[in-house]
């Protein structure tokens, strides 16, 4: 199939600005040779280390994941690429001046996935068993499930998360089930947790793709409507909330009904939870909204669990108010 002729408004060459970890350049390489297909323009990966992949030390200490973003929109709002493709669970709810984003490909799966030694579940673990996390909310989620395990935090790309089971340092690490896909390590995962009982960040499983005001027609052939529609709402609802990426709490979105790729006549559903950080309480909403219904029906369903959530108490359960 020949690709279609590049569009006046195009440049010839769309420079697209990425982390330079492994799986960001996996999923950057993925969606350019989508990109250039759907636009017959050429493409240029701009590799871009950030503060966090500088440093050890926790996301909690650097005001959570926002910090892989920050110097790819530096570098975007400096001229330096013309586009940037993020983890969307990475980027801050906050706009910027000057930035926005120009589509939400595809989502890839959402869930979150144990990767034991041995072949052991969650539940098959041994008492005490050291289990290795930098999330807040998967700390919460699995002293919640099994309060007996020893959580670490710890950082590092998934091959050395993943080395550090293997080498028997850790007992198991729980990382994103998109993000191994994307890496070809799927055959690591001994369990994936499904979102009804274990929801996941806001925007987990979805990449986002920036650019500057005005150049939206870049890359917006790439945008899934369903796709906007869920990570929306979810990070309507941590946005709401006054939280950061890396706060703990955990909310997934659903569309059913309509037509493939179009949201006329579906159904728009969510549930957010909000987590204790020791695991030991957490609160619950969710509501649905038929979307034909709604002028915004994305920002309405989040408002409605997140004044559901403060009025039960959200604010004093969790450490909130520190959006980044």
């Amino acid at each position: 199939m020949t690709p279609p002729s590049a569009s006046p408004a195009l440049p010839a060459t769309i420079r697209v600005g990425t982390r330079a970890s492994a799986l960001a350049m996996a999923q950057t390489r993925a969606t350019v040779e989508v990109l250039q297909t759907m636009t017959g323009a050429a493409a240029e990966l701009v590799p871009i280390v950030s503060e966090g992949d500088r440093t050890t030390a926790s996301l909690a200490s650097l005001g959570g994941t926002g910090v892989f973003a920050a110097a790819l929109r530096t570098a975007l709002l400096e001229g330096r690429c013309d586009a940037v493709v993020h983890s969307l669970k990475d980027l801050p709810t906050t706009p910027l001046d000057g930035l926005v984003i120009a589509a939400t490909p595809r989502r890839e799966d959402a869930r979150d996935a144990l990767c034991a030694r041995d072949g052991l579940t969650l539940d098959t673990l041994p008492a005490g068993a050291r289990v290795g996390t930098g999330s807040p909310r998967r700390r919460a989620q699995l002293l919640a499930r099994r309060p007996d395990l020893q959580v670490l935090d710890i950082r590092g790309n998934v091959d050395s998360r993943l080395g550090r089971v293997q080498s028997g340092d850790l007992d198991a690490v729980v990382l994103s089930l998109a993000g191994l896909n994307r890496l070809g390590r799927a055959d690591a995962v001994t369990e994936a947790f499904p979102l009804e009982a274990w929801p996941t960040a806001p925007g987990q499983g979805s990449l986002a793709l920036e650019v500057r005001a005005g150049d939206e027609a870049l890359v917006s052939a790439l945008d899934d409507v369903v796709t906007r529609l869920t990570v929306d709402t979810e990070r309507g609802v941590l946005a709401r909330l006054e939280a950061g990426c890396a706060a703990p709490v955990g909310v997934v979105a659903r569309v059913s009904g309509g037509g493939e790729g179009d949201a006329r006549g579906a159904e728009l559903h969510a549930e957010a939870h909000v987590y204790a950080l020791d695991g030991t309480r957490s609160l619950r909403s969710a509501h649905s909204i038929l979307i034909d219904d709604a002028e915004r029906p994305a920002a309405e369903l989040s408002r409605r669990i997140v004044d559901e959530l403060l009025g039960a108490g959200a604010a004093t359960l969790a450490p909130l108010g520190s959006r980044r």
